[in-house]
């Protein structure tokens, strides 16, 4: 199985500005990356050893991984990387800010011998799938779950859907670092720890602050 993870290194993760400088941001998704890789790399052998793994960015990165550069939009980028006929393995597409992601959580995405297996993010999104059906391509715009899971039935595809709190839970608003607080396990949460950040409880809200 072919493992695609999407990465954009320049000006990433935007909607975090209220909380983090522009070079604070890039080094975050960078750790959030990592620990994507990290989940990956700690697989059983059997399934570490099958993987053919690529990160896809959208510049230039310097990780432990294999790295391919296209800077097409996100939706282009991956098309170009799902199978294109029946021969192609099956590819997987992994975000590259499930900063929760486990090996277990990751094993759950791949088990299913499904056509086409999604893994959806909160708010419509997609945060990691398996293409095995070469008529399957991806739309990154919207509500994205819901478009691909209409794709899957258009071109008669056998479906899976994988119901994972670590998987589902992408960081993309200040809101996202109390998952991280509370349930990260690797580098992202170190860093944030590192940054001087910490949870806020306040009327029954839990909330992030930074001391």
């Amino acid at each position: 199985m072919r493992v695609v993870v999407p990465f954009a290194p320049e000006r990433p993760k935007t909607r975090l500005a209220p909380v983090l400088s522009e070079a604070e941001r890039a080094e975050f998704a960078r750790t959030m990356l990592d620990d994507v890789l990290d989940a990956l790399s700690a697989l059983d052998r059997e399934r570490r050893d099958s993987l053919d793994l690529l990160v896809l960015a959208t510049a230039p990165v310097d990780c432990d991984a294999p790295v391919t550069v296209d800077d097409r939009p996100l939706t282009a980028a991956v098309n170009a990387q799902l199978p294109d006929s029946a021969d192609d393995p099956p590819t997987a597409v992994v975000m590259a800010d499930l900063a929760l992601a486990t090996p277990d959580a990751l094993e759950r995405l791949f088990a299913p011998d499904a056509d086409v297996v999604l893994a959806p993010g909160r708010g419509g999104g997609t945060n990691a799938l398996v293409a095995r059906d070469p008529d399957f391509a991806v739309d990154y715009h919207g509500a994205s779950f819901r478009d691909h899971r209409e794709t899957a039935r258009e071109i008669g595809a056998d479906l899976a859907v994988v119901d994972s709190f670590r998987l589902s839970t992408d960081v993309d608003e200040p809101a996202d670092l109390v998952e991280v607080l509370l349930h990260g396990e690797g580098a992202a949460r170190s860093w944030l720890d590192d940054a001087g950040f910490d949870l806020a409880v306040a009327e029954g809200r839990v909330d992030v602050e930074r001391n």
